[in-house]
This record gives structure tokens, C-alpha cells and sequence, in this order.
């Protein structure tokens, strides 16, 4: 992979110019990071906006934004605008999301371990839909209902068995999962009978999701397959098949669009004669090719005939996928990025882990030299919503681009910030 960078990981407003420079919604990306610094995460919010409205065209309304991808107040702002619900996972992101002015009622509640804080919280803003993940939750919600009397709609969260082909980490449908009721155990058929007859909830409906960062669309039809009979037995109105459509992330990947993954799930429903309105999740669909991050060149140590390092200024605290999942990314340089790629690196960040690896096997340049703006595509998820002040490193800031102007919707943090929560 020695070629120049493939533009079909580019955000959708991307250009590289005759000089090889990366213009993305009309901003000069190299300008952005001597504006804004390094590093820094740059989103294509033209790109935004066009996964939303094709998750909205291929679902209808219902289908929900899976914010633990990538979520601000700009973000979860967007997403409302372009007709999606919110799916939030804590207690954290539902502030977020109600901050930013998502109606409570466009919000689906998740996570396998709500507190009662939580419960509580989502009730009292008007919670559209809770994700029932544990007979314990069906507890916790029997107990509030007896302090406020309020009744949630919720749908009961199936693990259907069926092991998508993606890293065991980001597994979530298989049998042996942290996450909801196992059809094959009968764990799903008491949770949707206990919720039935509860008068603390009332039950709208099936979810299921069975992992993260697929690229096969039968896995999806599979997993309808399963659980079909009792959906169709139980004639709710609602089911939910989650998220986990993958992106490509390197060269020679490829993935079904939003377009195609739904209808291969209406009509693999359609298929098993399952009459509910269907439901999804997307997250990384939607941002992660939306964004590219842009780093400084630091170091380039050599090691003679072992390897050569090259480090920049971010690493596992704005981007930990490679470092939990072993995951893949391109390189290529803002000077020039149409240029061939023959030398091979491995870039690394300025963590004190030795393990603090971006892209092993990277490709760059000949002539990559330290002061050089660095990037790398597809990083709009999983990037900033789980990074860290690792070595109380200040997290990167978030630029939004669209129509030649950029606007900053997440601020980068100062040193101070990473002395507001301490107590002397």
C-alpha cells in the first residue's frame, strides 16, 4: 500500500488541490490546524448532515443516533435538526443531549448497569424509550414507579446468539455477552413477560444488537432470523435492531452503506413476517468518515533494520481504537497528499506506553520530516468521545467546516482544566 492515500476515505467535501493541499467544506485544512493547533479533530459537517438524512430516508422516523460515537452539544444539535432521535447510554450523555435542546421524548435510554440516578433522571425529563438490559433494571423500574407512578415504554434488550465477525471486544449479540437477555436461555422470553405484565413499564417492543463494526449485512438478516419467532408471537409494535454497521477504515476495505443495511434488515423482516416498525441505531455510520484528525511530527527515530518511530502529538488519549482493538488507519501528509507513500513508519504517540502505537505499518512519504501536519481519515468516531488526559495531556478541540468557514464546537483544554476537579 505504497500508493497515494485512496480519496474514498475522505469526508464527502473533500478536495485535494492541484498543489496537493486538503481543503474539506472549503477551509484549508492546514490552515485550520495553524489556527486552531494540533492536535485536532476537523468534521465535514456536510457529511453530517447527509448520513443523518439517508438514516432518516432508509428507517423513517425512530431511527436513533448512537451518540457514544461522537457526541457535543453541536453534535447531538445536528442530529435533532436532521430528524433523528438519540440513543444515550449515561447519565452523562442524556445532560448532553437535553442540554442541547433534543426534546426527551426523541431520546432511547441504554446502558447494561443504570443507576437508580439515572432511572430517575431519564423519568423525570420524559424519556422517550428505556432499553431494558437486566432483571434488576425491571426491579430498579418497579421501585420508582412506586415513588412516582410514572409507567416508561421500554423495549427488552435479546442477545440473539449470533457472533458477528468483528473484534471480541466490540461483540455484543453472541451468547456470552454483559448485554441484555439470551434468546437461546429463555432469559429474553421471561424479561418480555415479566415486562408485560409489570405494571411499572409498558413494554413497546424487541431490541437487539449484535456487535460493532460489521461488514456483512446477512449478519443483521441472521439475527432477525433468531429472533423472529417470539417477535412474531408477541406482535409488538416496535423492534429495534440496533447499530453496528462498519466503515471502511484502510485500503482495499469496503462496507454497505446506511442504504443498503437497511434494506437488507426490512426486508430479511419483511422475509420472516415480523409486522412491528423497525428500528435502528447508527453511530459510527453517520461520523466516522465525517472527520479527519491532524497531528504535528515531533520525532523520527530510526532503529537500523528493526524500525523507524515516528511520533506525534496526540496518540492513545484522542484516539484509543488501535490500542483496544488493533485498529487499522491510513497516513498521508497535509503538504501533499496525493503524494506516493513508499517509506514505511510506525507512527506512535507521546504517551508513556509502550504500547502508545497509532498506525504500526504506516505508509508516508519520502522526505517526512519533523515539523510535517500528520493526519489520519475515518477518526470522526470512537476518537473523541473516548479520549483521555493520559499523562494530563489537554484534549484536542472539534471544528465543524461547511461552506468555507469553520466554527470551533468543542474548545481545546488548557492546563487549567486539568486542575478544576482537584481538591486541596
Amino acid at each position: 500500500m505504497t500508493g497515494p492515500l485512496p480519496t474514498q476515505l475522505l469526508p464527502d467535501t473533500a478536495e485535494v488541490t492541484a498543489d496537493g493541499a486538503l481543503r474539506i467544506g472549503g477551509c484549508d485544512v492546514a490552515e485550520l490546524a495553524e489556527r486552531f493547533g494540533t492536535p485536532l479533530f476537523v468534521y465535514d459537517e456536510a457529511h453530517l448532515r447527509a448520513r443523518c438524512r439517508e438514516a432518516v430516508a432508509a428507517f423513517g422516523d425512530g431511527v436513533a443516533y448512537a451518540s457514544k460515537a461522537f457526541l457535543c452539544l453541536a453534535m447531538a444539535r445536528l442530529a435533532h435538526e436532521e430528524g433523528l432521535q438519540l440513543d444515550v447510554a449515561t447519565g452523562g450523555e442524556l445532560h448532553v443531549a437535553l442540554t442541547a435542546g433534543v426534546p426527551a421524548d426523541r431520546l432511547v435510554l441504554h446502558g447494561n448497569n443504570k443507576s437508580l440516578a439515572e432511572l430517575r433522571a431519564a423519568r423525570q425529563a420524559g424519556v422517550g424509550r428505556v432499553v431494558v438490559d437486566s432483571f434488576d433494571e425491571l426491579e430498579r423500574l418497579a421501585a420508582l414507579h412506586a415513588e412516582d407512578g410514572l409507567v416508561p415504554r421500554v423495549l427488552v434488550r435479546a442477545t440473539p446468539g449470533v457472533e458477528a465477525h468483528t473484534h471480541d471486544f466490540v461483540k455484543t449479540g453472541q451468547v456470552d455477552s454483559k448485554f441484555g437477555f439470551g434468546v437461546a436461555s429463555g432469559d429474553a422470553a421471561r424479561a418480555v413477560a415479566l415486562a408485560g405484565d409489570a405494571p411499572s413499564v409498558e413494554l413497546v417492543g424487541v431490541h437487539m444488537h449484535i456487535g460493532s463494526q460489521v461488514f456483512v449485512a446477512d449478519f443483521f438478516h441472521q439475527a432477525v432470523e433468531v429472533v423472529a419467532p417470539w417477535v412474531r408471537e408477541l406482535d409488538l409494535p416496535e423492534l429495534s435492531i440496533g447499530g453496528g454497521l462498519g466503515v471502511a477504515y484502510v485500503k482495499g476495505e469496503a462496507a454497505p452503506t446506511i442504504t443498503e443495511w437497511a434494506s437488507s434488515v426490512l426486508s430479511g423482516c419483511r422475509d420472516a413476517g415480523i409486522r412491528a416498525r423497525v428500528l435502528a441505531e447508527p453511530g459510527r455510520a453517520i461520523v466516522a468518515q465525517a472527520a479527519v484528525t491532524i497531528y504535528t511530527v515531533g520525532t523520527i527515530k530510526e532503529i537500523a533494520g528493526v524500525r523507524t518511530y515516528l511520533s506525534i502529538d496526540g496518540g492513545m488519549s484522542d484516539n484509543p481504537r488501535p490500542v483496544l482493538y488493533g485498529s487499522g488507519y491510513e497516513t498521508a501528509l497535509l503538504r501533499d497528499v496525493a503524494a506516493e507513500r513508499p517509506r514505511r513508519v510506525t507512527v506512535v504517540g507521546k504517551h508513556c506506553e509502550s504500547g502508545d502505537v497509532l498506525v504500526r505499518d504506516a505508509q508516508v512519504p519520502v522526505g517526512t520530516a519533523v515539523g510535517d501536519l500528520l493526519f489520519t481519515p475515518v477518526t470522526g468516531a470512537y476518537g473523541h468521545s473516548m479520549g483521555s488526559n493520559y499523562n494530563k495531556v489537554t484534549r484536542p478541540p472539534v471544528v465543524f467546516v461547511a461552506d468555507g468557514a469553520a466554527r470551533e464546537v468543542v474548545r481545546r483544554e488548557t492546563l487549567d482544566d486539568l486542575l478544576r476537579n482537584d481538591v486541596l
